[in-house]
C-alpha cells in the first residue's frame, strides 16, 4: 500500500479548527483532497477559524480543499456536500467523522435542548454522514471512515457525571463496532481517541481552559496518529479502537514529548480511558 495520500478525497466533518483541522492539514502535506464539512463561516469570538480559514491552510500545505457550509443534523445538507465532494475530485476514500457536541453535566443540569444536540450531531451524525459517504467509499480503493471516538468502557464512573455525553459519544463508537462488521473485508471502519487531553477549544471553553491546557498535547498528535492507520490496506485494519501513542509507537515514533503543549508538565489523561 502506498504510505501517502497523495490524490485521495478526505471528507472531514467539524474540519474548521481543532483536531479535524489538523487531520485535514496532515493529509494536505501529502497533496490529498479535503473536503472541509463544517458550520462556521464567519469568525466566533472565542472558537478560531472558519471553514474558509482552514481551506487557505490546507492548499498553502500543498492540497485542495472544499469548504461546505453544512450542518451535520440536516440529512439534505450532509447529502449534497457529499455529492458535491464527489463531483469536485471525482469520489471519496476517507471519511473522518470528528464533528462532535460536549456538555459534562450532570442528568438534573442537562437541559433536553442540550441532550438533543449532542445525540443528533454525535450518534446521529456519525450515522448519517457514514450513510451518505459509503456508496462512494464502496468504490474507492483503499476507503476508510475514521471517528474520533472512544473505547466502549462500560464502567459505571465514565456515566455517573455525565451520562448524557457518554451515551452521545458512545453512540460513535457503536457505529464503529456495527459498521466494521458490516463492511468488513469491503470498508475499514476504525475509531480514534487521546491518550491524554487535547488542546483544542473544547479543552479552553469547557475543561479547564489554559491550565488543563498545559497538561495536554496539541492536536498534532491526533494527526500523526490518523495518517498512519488511513494509508494501512483496508483489508487488515478495520474495527480498532486505536489511542494516538499507540498508533505512533507501532510506527517506531518512541519519542511523544514533541506534541506537548508545555514540555515536561505532566500530561491530563482523556475521558473514558483507565489509569
Amino acid at each position: 500500500m502506498a504510505r501517502d495520500l497523495q490524490g485521495k478525497t478526505l471528507f472531514i466533518t467539524g474540519a474548521s479548527r481543532g483536531i479535524g483541522k489538523a487531520i485535514g492539514l496532515r493529509a494536505a502535506r501529502d497533496g490529498a483532497n479535503v473536503v472541509i464539512a463544517a458550520k462556521t463561516t464567519e469568525p466566533h469570538p472565542k472558537l478560531p477559524g472558519t471553514i474558509y480559514s482552514a481551506a487557505e491552510e490546507i492548499e498553502a500545505a500543498g492540497g485542495k480543499a472544499l469548504p461546505i457550509a453544512v450542518d451535520i443534523r440536516d440529512e439534505a445538507a450532509v447529502r449534497a456536500a457529499v455529492e458535491r465532494a464527489v463531483a469536485t475530485f471525482g469520489g471519496i476514500d476517507v471519511l473522518v467523522n470528528n464533528a462532535s457536541a460536549i456538555s459534562l453535566t450532570g442528568t438534573l443540569e442537562t437541559p433536553m435542548k442540550r441532550y438533543d444536540l449532542m445525540h443528533q450531531i454525535n450518534g446521529r451524525g456519525t450515522y448519517l454522514c457514514s450513510q451518505a459517504c459509503l456508496p462512494h467509499l464502496l468504490e474507492a480503493s483503499n476507503p476508510h471512515i475514521l471517528t474520533l471516538s472512544p473505547p466502549l468502557n462500560m464502567k459505571a464512573e465514565w456515566f455517573a457525571p455525565h451520562v448524557a455525553y457518554t451515551m452521545a459519544k458512545y453512540a460513535m463508537s457503536m457505529c464503529v463496532l456495527g459498521m466494521a462488521a458490516e463492511f468488513k473485508g469491503r470498508v475499514a471502519v476504525n475509531a480514534l481517541w487521546p491518550r491524554t487531553t487535547i488542546a483544542t477549544a473544547a479543552v479552553l471553553n469547557l475543561l479547564g481552559g489554559d491550565d488543563t491546557a498545559k497538561h495536554s498535547r496539541k492536536p498534532e498528535i491526533m494527526a500523526d496518529a490518523a495518517h498512519a492507520i488511513l494509508v494501512r490496506d483496508q483489508a487488515g485494519c478495520t474495527g480498532n479502537f486505536f489511542l494516538d501513542e499507540e498508533v505512533l509507537r507501532s510506527e517506531g515514533v518512541t519519542d511523544l514529548s514533541g506534541y506537548a503543549v508545555a514540555p515536561g508538565a505532566s500530561l491530563m489523561t482523556d475521558l473514558f480511558l483507565d489509569g
